[in-house]
This record gives C-alpha cells, sequence and structure tokens, in this order.
C-alpha cells in the first residue's frame, strides 16, 4: 500500500468515525475531537487513538467498540484496534468550529 491509497483509506475512515456521535451531545465524536490519531500499516490494519469526554463516560463501554465495529466493515480494512487514552485529557478546546458552533460556545 502506498502513501496515496494510505491517505485516501485515511480519509474513508475518517468519513465513517463522522457517522458516529455522542449520545449526549449532537456532534459526532471526530468534530467533537475524541479522535487523537488514525494510524494505517501496509496490511491495511488500522489503529485508532481516542478519548472520551469524562473517564467515566456513560458510553465508555459501547463509543469506542462502535468506532471500531464501523471502521472494520470498511472494505480496504482488514483490521482496527481502538486505544482508549486520556492522556492529554479532553476539553471543549478539541472541538472543531463546526462542533462548538452546533453547540453555542461560538
Amino acid at each position: 500500500m502506498d502513501t496515496k491509497e494510505k491517505e485516501i483509506l485515511g480519509v474513508k475512515i475518517v468519513e465513517m468515525i463522522k457517522t458516529i456521535f455522542d449520545p449526549e451531545i449532537p456532534v459526532d465524536v471526530y468534530e467533537l475531537g475524541l479522535i487523537y490519531d488514525v494510524f494505517v500499516n501496509e496490511d491495511r490494519d488500522v489503529k485508532i487513538i481516542m478519548t472520551l469526554t469524562t473517564p467515566n463516560c456513560p458510553v465508555a463501554e459501547t463509543l469506542p467498540m462502535e468506532v471500531e465495529e464501523k471502521v472494520k466493515s470498511l472494505d480496504d480494512v482488514r483490521n482496527a484496534e481502538v486505544e482508549i487514552t486520556f492522556d492529554p485529557p479532553w476539553t471543549q478546546d478539541m472541538m472543531s468550529e463546526e462542533a462548538k458552533l452546533e453547540l453555542g460556545f461560538l
């Protein structure tokens, strides 16, 4: 898999992640800034580093699994793994301008 193919797959992965919404906030997890990084290797294995709004978030069990399952459903992805981190801790500053506007912070 060359660099161009990785970039194209990366865009597809982000588009898929943007279909996943935090149930308590009407904004997708990507625009909320919960996705810290997406790695794709030559074998089309994907690793996603993400966080939650709080460590005791009510969707702590289900949201990462939903991200993993939706990314795995892409034809170009062989496997996907989600790793949760709280370093750095999520803050409202990590939201996109679009998310801040949607939630009335702008």
